[in-house]
């Protein structure tokens, strides 16, 4: 697999991002970079939503679930957020 040269954040991603506090950005990021070193880290999801890689971490003590697609070299960052209603909410999100 060929190195991740570009990152795009959804418009929805964006929103949740500039919501959070400075110490869960730095754990938000954190798992951003574990990402671009290893993409396929995330596990690869099937249905409604395959293609699209979720890749789990903590930050303050909470379960996160962090929703990205590669495409070539191009990591599109969806969506993040706890288990609760996460994947209904990804899913109403594609079907838009």
């Amino acid at each position: 697999m060929t190195a991740i040269t570009e990152i795009t954040q959804s418009p929805l991603f964006a929103k949740q991002k500039k919501k959070l506090h400075k110490n869960r950005i730095e754990d938000l990021d954190e798992a951003i970079r574990t990402i671009v070193k290893e993409p396929e880290t995330g596990h690869l999801k099937t249905g409604d939503l395959g293609g699209i890689r979720v890749y789990k971490f903590q930050s303050m003590q909470e379960k996160v679930l962090l929703a990205y697609e590669i495409v070539e070299n191009h990591l599109y960052l969806y969506a993040f957020g706890t288990h609760e209603n996460f994947y209904r909410r990804l899913k109403k999100y594609f079907d838009r």
